[in-house]
């Protein structure tokens, strides 16, 4: 899988519904596994609804499993994916998961920042299922469109001020803040 690619929920579930009587690792980074004791805390489904920097509304929805370790490791081994998939189905019970929702998978621990990471692929060995985890990624819509922030054509720098809008990079200005804490940001102040 790649990053315009992220693995939808039926994909995952389905991927794990195939390997029931494997143990469920994650691996975070290159050599990094979470912890055999984690947790699947909860299972979040996420709406999203934005404007990009081009002006078009987005939506999609995020299937995001969050992991946790115990501060005291528990286990010397991970959980058997039959168990994960009965947390699934108790959440499925309260909250029906959408099955085109992109999954990301929640983990951090004292050596790794929190983060929102994506199966990037699945690794079957032995008795073994791991789901490798890639880095989120920011990205820019209006590029993929060909089109910059507020125009119709890839002419301008995308980010840069819209012709449209008759800004120029020497229009914008920035307000000191050091020592003005009782400073506002209004209308026409130029702050923003």
């Amino acid at each position: 899988m790649n990053q315009l690619n992220p693995v939808n929920w039926q994909t995952f579930k389905n991927t794990l519904l195939e390997n029931q009587d494997k143990i469920l690792q994650f691996q975070y980074a290159e050599g990094q596994f979470v912890d055999a004791s984690y947790h699947i805390t909860e299972i979040k489904q996420a709406p999203i609804v934005s404007v990009d920097c081009g002006g078009v509304m987005n939506s999609w929805t995020e299937i995001i499993v969050q992991l946790w370790e115990p501060a005291v490791s528990e286990t010397d081994r991970a959980m058997k994916v039959s168990k994960a998939l009965s947390i699934v189905n108790l959440v499925e019970k309260s909250l029906p998961l959408n099955p085109l929702g992109v999954v990301k998978i929640e983990f951090g621990n004292s050596k790794f920042d929190t983060r929102q990471m994506y199966p990037a692929e699945f690794v079957l060995e032995g008795d073994s299922f791991t789901v490798n985890l890639t880095a989120d990624f920011t990205q820019c819509k209006a590029i993929a469109r060909n089109q910059s922030c507020g125009t119709a054509s890839g002419e301008t720098e995308c980010c840069a001020p819209s012709a449209t809008t008759g800004a120029s990079v020497k229009d914008i200005q920035v307000m000191e803040l050091a020592g003005g804490e009782n400073q506002s940001c209004t209308p026409g102040g130029g702050c923003c």
